[in-house]
């Protein structure tokens, strides 16, 4: 049902996690314009959880979802980013915590879109990679940068990926 992983998920620490089938979020790459890799990310609305911040475009993730569909979903919602113009490189779960998961899916596109910010956006902004931890980055996001960026470094980012 679309929209059934709306709500929070309490851990038994009392900590609070959005999503009730966990959550997903895209770590988009593009080559900058010397062919280094740049990252899409969100700065988030003053109002939403972790307001402020910068993040990736994501969300809760619906009972019939894959985690590649719900992070696509909520790029194309977030950020206007057309599913058709990007490729799924990988996935990494990059938080758990009592059956909840929070998984990042790695994607490229050919070239760096144009993104349309919705309410959940602040700014959505094109950072090569060398440049994402001198932001005021959101906790989770923070944690799992590194590792990422290690994981993304490993996969030869596609310059004219085929649909």
């Amino acid at each position: 049902m679309r929209g059934d992983g709306d709500g929070w998920v309490v851990s038994a620490n009392g900590a609070a996690y959005w999503g009730r089938h966990g959550a997903a979020g895209l770590l988009l790459r593009a080559p900058w314009s010397d062919g280094s890799p740049a990252v899409l990310l969100q700065h988030r609305a003053p109002w939403s959880h972790q307001g402020g911040t910068w993040g990736l475009p994501g969300g809760a993730r619906d009972s019939h979802e894959t985690v590649e569909q719900a992070a696509m979903r909520e790029a194309h919602e977030e950020a206007g980013l057309p599913p058709e113009r990007l490729t799924v490189r990988t996935t990494v779960v990059t938080a758990e915590v009592s059956g909840w998961t929070y998984t990042t899916v790695i994607a490229d596109a050919a070239e760096l879109l144009e993104t349309v910010p919705n309410r959940e956006s602040a700014e959505l902004r094109w950072v090569v990679e060398d440049e994402v931890a001198s932001l005021p980055l959101h906790p989770g996001f923070a944690a799992s940068w590194e590792r990422l960026r290690i994981v993304a470094a490993s996969i030869p980012l596609l310059v004219n990926p085929q649909p």
